[in-house]
């Protein structure tokens, strides 16, 4: 059992499952890992203010005998903001604000129609980002003007239908993380620059950017990238380093836009002075900036790495939104989860029906009815033909309206969703 607890109630034997921050802003690489010294303790209450203990892995929380009441009530206080973060998400989608100035792209194609498209330009893209790697591995300049004409293509096909490329963006092998997690971070900020209604020359520098911002990975030694254990300080000084060399990398193979630039140096900056390099502050750190934190951090909390297993779109969703006033531009963090919508695509949901399935597709005018792929009847068995439900236009057996229950952890059931979000 998973359990959130004060990190002033942290004991040795705990089981330590998750952190209030991303695992790369820490020492602690690794997700996962039990309390056995007060340096751990110590370390984990400079960085945290709250910590996920795993009861069936470690020692389970018991109150001290004295101020007892005190920990329980810090318990339960966690408990209630997390209801209250739940509704606030759902209001910010549900009820988005006014745009004033803004003309927000139409859909130009159906997600039928622009899948097509989409798997061809992501698999172009994917040789175009390997291509790029190899390169800039053995020091040879990379090919910007290629990888500007790849960012063009994706540009195009979020500005017909997002969902497309967003759905894609589920594919996630540990082998390819660097690759992949370009790629990714450059779909998310194209769909959330195009929901912020940039122009088409924005989006293309912004997607620019979230496509190059972590070619500094190249220059960091694999045993630090792969490390499963604890990194010393020397160790996470050179991860940091990534985004220097990255800019160095590209300063010698061409000229880069400067919002660009501002994606590269400034994705892992942080609103409190906190992040890296420069710990620029709020005021000093750009929207572009800010964009390419939130895309990469979104990314890379959901991904599964060596060490450690993805978060859900939801919960991910829910610890951006408690970093918003800390780490990112507070505004930029209900915008885009405004765009992600409260059911992301690739969500496992549970119908009201009692079906399970795969969001595949989001709803731009009623985000609580998005398009899901039925994975398993009523039954929990499997559907014998691929069927979509639109939850906007179905109803059940009795003619009532389809509503999304809640939202599984994935692997519910052994559901997977990708199985469900390639399929086209």
């Amino acid at each position: 059992m998973r359990k959130k607890i004060d990190v002033r109630d942290a004991q040795l034997g705990m089981y330590i499952a998750e952190l209030d921050r991303p695992w790369l802003e820490t020492p602690f690489m690794f997700q996962g890992f039990e309390i056995t010294s007060d340096s751990a303790i110590e370390k984990l209450r400079a960085l945290c203010k709250y910590i996920w203990i795993e009861t069936d892995l470690g020692k389970d929380y018991v109150p001290p005998s004295r101020g007892g009441r005190a920990a329980f009530a810090r318990m339960q206080q966690l408990a209630d903001e997390d209801v209250r973060i739940r509704d606030k998400i759902r209001r910010l989608v549900v009820e988005p604000l006014p745009r004033a100035k803004r003309r927000d792209y139409p859909d130009r194609a159906t997600f039928e129609e622009e899948i097509v498209s989409a798997k061809n330009i992501h698999s172009d893209t994917r040789n175009v980002i390997a291509g790029v790697i190899h390169d800039a591995k053995r020091g040879k300049s990379v090919d910007i003007q290629l990888a500007s004409k790849a960012v063009a293509r994706m540009v195009d096909s979020v500005i017909r239908n997002p969902d497309a490329l967003v759905c894609l963006s589920h594919l996630k092998e540990v082998s390819e993380y660097t690759a992949l997690h370009s790629i990714r971070s450059c779909i998310l900020a194209l769909a959330f620059g195009r929901h912020l209604a940039l122009s088409r020359d924005e989006l293309q520098v912004l997607g620019l950017g979230a496509m190059m911002h972590d070619i500094g990975m190249v220059k960091v030694p694999e045993e630090i990238l792969n490390k499963q254990n604890e990194l010393t300080a020397f160790e996470f000084e050179t991860m940091t380093k990534h985004v220097s060399w990255g800019l160095d990398i590209l300063k010698t193979s061409g000229d880069l836009p400067p919002g660009a630039l501002e994606v590269i140096a400034q994705h892992h900056e942080r609103g409190d002075g906190s992040g890296y390099p420069q710990q620029r502050k709020t005021g000093n750190i750009t929207a572009a900036g800010y964009i390419g934190a939130i895309v990469d951090v979104y990314d890379a909390i959901t991904s599964d790495r060596h060490y450690n297993t993805g978060l859900s779109a939801e919960d991910a969703l829910k610890r951006i939104y408690e970093w918003r006033e800390k780490d990112f531009d507070a505004e930029l963090v209900e915008d885009f989860i405004r765009c992600m919508g409260i059911f992301p695509i690739g969500s496992l949901v549970e119908l009201s029906t009692g079906s399970i399935g795969v969001v595949i597709t989001i709803n731009r005018a009623r985000r609580l009815k998005p398009k899901v792929a039925l994975a398993l009847t009523v039954s929990k068995t499997p559907y014998s033909a691929r069927i979509v439900t639109d939850l906007m236009e179905h109803t059940d057996g009795k003619g009532r309206e389809i509503k999304i229950s809640r939202v599984l952890p994935a692997g519910t059931h052994g559901v997977n969703p990708m199985n469900y979000l390639v399929q086209f």
